[in-house]
């Protein structure tokens, strides 16, 4: 029985997924992306060990507050890392039909073996994908993040091809990620896109800085301010986003 290395709970997700949903963030990300109000879920292999069937009768709990769009969510960290463990969850929670979405930002993705396979074992039991996708631009995207985006577009083609079900993600970064240029240019490529559901525009916050100093590293943001309500309303609109 495969276990999985989980960061936090929450009970009452509204903003991950459809309804109300339980919310299991793991342990785990290999993107440093500049902006991250988590980078306490970096680490691999820490916080606290899970099998599925514990964390499926936590969320069972609170199953009468679903109502007929809620479920579970797997957030991070970046729950592929796991993907052993999430497809055991998933494919445990569609046997008690519970709605399942993955929150990810596509970075360990790749058609290589195994871990395509296993991906699309995964993706049997996936009902939405949130895809967030950080900054179009490669070459941005590796400032942004210390990562290519290549594979993870790919991943984005990949779930259109096969009608994948996405909500994708964009985190407007004053500096980094808002300018119209970038901005048109997801557009287009989200447009390409047949499973696109709906888009959502995610304004960069500072509340995480403070997470930074406890662990004791400098914040690459420092003194960049959220998104104006303008800006926001921009990339919204140059988006197509809700």
């Amino acid at each position: 029985m495969t276990k999985g290395y989980i960061h936090s709970l929450e009970s009452f997700g509204s903003v991950d997924g459809p309804g109300v949903r339980f919310v299991i963030f793991t342990s785990g990300c290999a993107m440093r992306c500049q902006f991250c109000h988590n980078p306490d879920t970096w680490k691999m292999q820490s916080g606290t060990q899970y099998t599925a069937d514990e964390l499926l009768d936590k969320a069972m709990k609170y199953r009468a507050y679903w109502g007929s769009k809620g479920g579970i969510t797997v957030s991070g960290g970046e729950p592929l890392l796991q993907i052993d463990f999430l497809i055991e969850l998933f494919r445990k929670a569609k046997e008690a039909g519970i709605h399942t979405t993955l929150d990810t930002s596509g970075n360990p993705f790749t058609r290589e073996e195994p871990f395509f396979d296993k991906f699309k074992e995964l993706m049997k039991y996936t009902d939405l994908i949130l895809l967030d996708i950080k900054q179009i631009d490669d070459e941005q995207h590796k400032i942004l993040t210390g990562h290519s985006n290549q594979n993870i577009l790919d991943m984005a083609k990949y779930l259109s091809d096969i009608g994948k079900p996405v909500w994708i993600r964009h985190v407007l970064v004053p500096e980094r990620s808002d300018k119209d240029e970038y901005l048109e240019r997801l557009h287009d490529f989200i447009s390409g896109l047949s499973n696109v559901e709906k888009v959502e525009v995610l304004p960069y916050h500072t509340l995480g800085t403070f997470k930074w100093k406890e662990l004791g590293m400098e914040y690459p943001l420092e003194g960049i301010n959220p998104p104006t309500k303008e800006r926001v309303e921009n990339a919204k609109q140059k988006l197509g986003a809700q």
